[in-house]
């Protein structure tokens, strides 16, 4: 079975309410840094699995209304921080970057996304209807910036879920189907619905197990190990919260029963490089 090199990079933190993150967390102020994680595909080259803020990020947050986005989400980012910047300093540079798959399209996990412009960028069909068929303001209401993926990147552009469908390995159970996304068995994307319109993860071989990239479908490993969601009120600002809790209490399951399957929050602490 084909095993592929990764590590993850932190692009950036932002500050939040930890009570925003687990239902009965105290209200302090919680940095949550924007983890990206690169692959190393033995055909495909070098991927990225979302992007962290970018000077793209900055760009399309600095006029009005979609500077709110920072006054109610403060962000802490510099440009040596950028995974652009990262990436070069140990020379792999932007055009080395193969693929960029998104899991969605908020600010911190496409952020960057325009530091990469040879890059194929891997999304959800869904995703990239609901960021362009929203006004700024209605996009910025659900956390999204259509600046950072315009129109005019659609001939690089491709849906996972147009990709053949594949059954998990059962150790990955109660995470049943994905999609295969190089046609190789190598990288699944298994949707995680709840936090956005399209939200997906991927999974993987590395290391002699399996690893679940899983975005924002829990925001912490401790969320996952006590299947404890985000308050109601959280969740529902920006996506669906029933689903939300579906797909938590599936991740729990699968964490309670296999040591040997690391599963990975975009925004956990205990998991910052």
């Amino acid at each position: 079975m084909m095993e592929l090199e990764w590590r993850l990079l932190e692009a950036g933190h932002c500050t939040h309410p930890e009570a925003s993150s687990r239902e009965g967390a105290p209200w302090r102020a919680c940095e949550f840094p924007a983890l990206v994680a690169l692959l190393r595909h033995p055909r495909e080259g070098w991927l990225l699995f979302d992007t962290g803020y970018g000077q793209g990020f900055m760009d399309a947050t600095r006029r009005f209304p979609e500077s709110l986005y920072r006054a109610v989400t403060p962000v802490s980012w510099t440009p040596q921080q950028s995974a652009v910047a990262q990436l070069t300093r140990d020379g792999i540079g932007p055009d080395s970057i193969a693929h960029v798959i998104l899991s969605h399209f908020h600010g911190d996990h496409a952020g960057a996304l325009p530091d990469f412009p040879r890059s194929t960028v891997w999304c959800m069909a869904e995703a990239w209807s609901d960021l362009h068929d929203r006004s700024r303001v209605s996009a910025l209401a659900k956390g999204l910036l259509p600046a950072l993926a315009p129109p005019q990147i659609a001939p690089r552009l491709r849906f996972v879920d147009h990709q053949p469908v594949a059954r998990l390995p059962p150790e990955l159970a109660p995470l049943c189907e994905g999609f295969d996304v190089f046609s190789d068995g190598s990288v699944y994307a298994v949707p995680l619905p709840g936090h956005a319109a399209g939200h997906f993860g991927i999974v993987f071989r590395a290391r002699l197990q399996w690893v679940i990239l899983v975005a924002d479908a829990a925001w912490s490993q401790r969320a996952i190990a006590e299947n404890t969601p985000p308050p109601r009120w959280a969740t529902g600002l920006l996506g669906d919260t029933d689903a939300y809790r579906k797909t938590l209490a599936q991740l729990h399951a699968l964490a309670q029963r296999h040591n040997n399957v690391l599963i990975v929050p975009a925004h956990c602490k205990s998991f910052r490089p």
